[in-house]
């Protein structure tokens, strides 16, 4: 007869001594102190389109689909709208710190042992800590990076462009006649809001957040041409919040999908950003602080600056 497990308890000893088992952290994750605590953040950007870009998506007939978006608006308007998935902006950024140029002459990734599947899910990765990792039949790290956002805000449906055969695939082709494809891209000048959240990171774990983040906006885009920026206001002003907190204060800049005006949207994004306080481009409050336009790009240039100077050339 198999020996009866112990069963675990949460009870204390009988003697009332403290020194009682320790428990077993689950996260995985190592304790800090109070010189790094544990906040989380938000990022949230209005990023709008330089030129046309493909997002892949599916395949029909010798033609290459973006992914859009169908939807109702709140006063019954059928809609379909571009989108830049959050989850292929999150693979760019993460591509972004795995290529990441280090001191030694490698890559990130090559210097932590750490890829695309092949993740290493170490709790002091600068990519898997915050992205989250799986080592398939050893550990796995939950990832702390949520993305959201990316329905565009003008209701302009893609448009097919013929293109010749990739010469990658010419090598297949033998004596065979190449056959062009047609490809949708979304078209230039749309906006898209997009949003970032960090969950209890420290502020060294945020800055390869936040390198990750600028990296990826020229790279963003299947193929070829690649990029998108951040839209500014009439003012010159970029459309960008950076959240540090503890408690969630003010008002979250998300903009509503049933939105189709862009003054309307940027109106939004900015009357939005600036509660409870206007004219300033950092509120601060109790647990709470929020960097809004040149103030915001500042803080994640501050942010990506210490991920370089502490991970890439340290």
């Amino acid at each position: 007869m198999a020996a009866k497990k112990p069963e675990t308890t949460n009870e204390q000893p009988e003697n009332g001594s403290e020194t009682a088992k320790e428990s077993k952290v689950t996260t995985g994750l190592p304790k800090t102190d109070v010189n790094h605590p544990r906040m989380h953040f938000d990022i949230y950007a209005i990023l709008e389109g330089s030129q046309e870009l493909y997002f892949g998506h599916e395949v029909q007939v010798n033609v290459n689909l973006v992914e859009i978006v169908k939807l109702t608006t709140k006063d019954g308007k059928s809609l379909e709208k571009c989108y830049i998935s959050p989850t292929k902006r999150r693979g760019v950024e993460r591509r972004c710190l795995l290529w990441a140029p280090v001191k030694s002459g490698e890559l990130l990734g090559d210097k932590q042992k750490c890829g695309i599947p092949k993740t290493c899910a170490k709790p002091d990765c600068p990519i898997c800590a915050p992205y989250g990792a799986l080592d398939p039949g050893k550990s796995t790290l939950i990832g702390r990076v949520t993305h959201g956002g990316g329905v565009a805000v003008q209701d302009i449906y893609p448009v097919e462009k013929q293109r010749a055969m990739h010469p990658a695939r010419l090598v297949n082709q033998k004596d065979e006649t190449p056959i062009p494809f047609k490809r949708q891209y979304n078209q230039p000048g749309i906006l898209y809001p997009v949003y970032d959240h960090a969950l209890s990171v420290t502020d060294k774990e945020f800055s390869s957040v936040a390198y990750a983040f600028l990296d990826a906006l020229p790279r963003i885009g299947s193929g070829n041409p690649k990029g998108i920026a951040i839209a500014e206001s009439e003012s010159q002003t970029p459309l960008l919040v950076v959240d540090r907190y503890l408690v969630p204060r003010g008002k979250r800049p998300i903009i509503s999908p049933s939105v189709t005006d862009p003054e309307q949207a940027i109106a939004d994004f900015i009357r939005l950003a600036q509660y409870p306080e206007n004219d300033t481009e950092h509120i601060q409050l109790t647990y709470f602080d929020r960097w809004i336009g040149n103030a915001a790009l500042d803080k994640l240039q501050e942010y990506a600056a210490n991920f370089v100077a502490t991970v890439l050339q340290a």
